[in-house]
């Protein structure tokens, strides 16, 4: 099994392209089956997840070729309705082919589907929804098995919670739906609305009519394309969070500022010079780190996703910190890892008190999650000496070339077998 080692206390310096959004990617891969037309994807990063993603498409009769981040697929021949657990158990993105296929089908059988084990994260909401358009499904050994006998007719549907994967999954199955869809209470995510506009170049009929409110009128015809997919918001504030926990100076390029706004705030309220550009950021880490409360919240709130490697970087604040841990229940897996190397964080229930003003030591280190696994980095490129990071494949579902760019802005960091 393969390990990542980091020898650290080195300032990052340079220049990270930020690759296309691995959570964008997989939702337009999905949504994609609506066709039977070519259709060319560009800026597609290569990750596991999106292999995986690839790999469930073609065992559905997709014809792929993957060529340097273009990712061009034909359904001309695409008739197959069954996505099985091998392909699916491996990440939560797996259940978006089941509302294109019952869009397309009538008809489908999905794996319920797995991923990191950060919360229970159930698929009622997504199912629920479906069954406003007319589909009736059942559960059985770990399967959904979902038709929709008159096809799927367009209704009105509020969701009880916002959910990022439900709404993708009803819009992208409305899209083909006889009739109006209107949804309510809507992520609005910046992925979700690169799904929508490629839909909308695809030939699907769908507006914004509020905030969290979004129109579809089902079309019968969807067109060739070619699409670029939007960049890696959560790996930017990743590489954001490097630059400012080493006290670095990173150019984070290719990249929309004003989409990460939210992440820059943050940033700057702990203490990191940031100045914007049109299609970059640069950060500029401070010695002296602010403590600061954090909650994280559905988009434009603080991501989830970046709650691992923030908490990286309060570890070094003047104070105590307070994060709440508001999207997933069991999101705190890495702090035990971190404690190790010497942070003081304790958790109660959802809340996390991180105490600053500590210096991290090397490890061996064990990585848990996919955002776990990059805070663990981000601690160890502090230290002096030698950390090792096991169970790193959880890394390469979401970074791509992550050690290529971390070694090019002045890290050392090598992966072992």
């Amino acid at each position: 099994m393969q390990k990542l080692e980091v020898f650290g206390a080195n300032r990052l310096k340079g220049k990270i392209k930020i690759s296309g959004s691995k959570n964008a990617s997989l939702p337009i891969l999905a949504a994609t089956l609506l066709s039977d037309r070519k259709i060319h994807l560009k800026n597609i990063p290569k990750v596991k997840d999106i292999e995986t993603m690839i790999s469930l498409l073609q065992s559905l009769g997709s014809k792929t070729k993957f060529i340097n981040n273009n990712l061009i697929i034909h359904n001309s021949k695409q008739n197959k309705q069954f996505a099985s657990y091998s392909l699916v158990k491996t990440m939560r993105a797996g259940i978006l082919v089941l509302g294109p296929l019952l869009a397309k089908f009538g008809n489908a059988k999905v794996s319920l589907p797995g991923g990191c084990a950060i919360g229970t994260r159930p698929i009622d909401i997504h199912l629920n929804g479906l069954s406003k358009l007319g589909v009736k499904y059942k559960i059985i050994q770990g399967y959904v098995y979902a038709t929709a006998p008159k096809g799927l007719i367009g209704s009105k549907i509020r969701f009880p919670k916002i959910s990022v994967g439900a709404t993708e999954n009803l819009i992208i199955a409305a899209c083909l739906a006889k009739g109006t869809t209107i949804l309510n209470n809507c992520a609005i995510e910046p992925e979700i609305k690169d799904v929508v506009n490629f839909l909308i170049k695809l030939g699907c009929n769908i507006k914004w009519i509020a905030k969290r409110s979004i129109k579809i009128v089902g079309v019968n015809k969807i067109k060739e394309i070619s699409y670029s997919v939007m960049f890696d918001r959560i790996e930017a504030g990743t590489y954001l969070v490097a630059g400012a926990v080493t006290e670095g100076n990173l150019k984070i390029k290719n990249i929309v500022p004003k989409i990460i706004q939210t992440e820059i705030n943050t940033l700057r309220k702990i203490g990191a010079k940031i100045i914007t550009k049109k299609n970059e950021v640069q950060i500029i880490g401070n010695k002296k780190i602010k403590s600061i409360n954090i909650k994280t919240a559905p988009y434009p709130g603080f991501p989830t996703d970046l709650q691992a490697q923030i908490m990286v970087l309060l570890c070094k604040a003047n104070k105590r910190s307070l994060i709440k841990e508001d999207i997933f229940e069991n999101r705190f897996m890495h702090v035990a890892e971190l404690n190790r190397m010497g942070a003081q964080i304790s958790i109660d229930g959802n809340k996390a008190l991180v105490y600053g003003n500590i210096k991290f030591a090397a490890a061996e280190l064990m990585a848990t999650d996919l955002r776990a696994s990059v805070s663990l980095i981000l601690a160890a490129l502090t230290t002096k000496g030698k950390s090792v990071i096991n169970r790193i494949y959880h890394l390469d579902r979401g970074y791509e070339d992550l050690e290529k760019k971390l070694k090019k802005v002045g890290a050392n960091i090598k992966r072992i077998n």
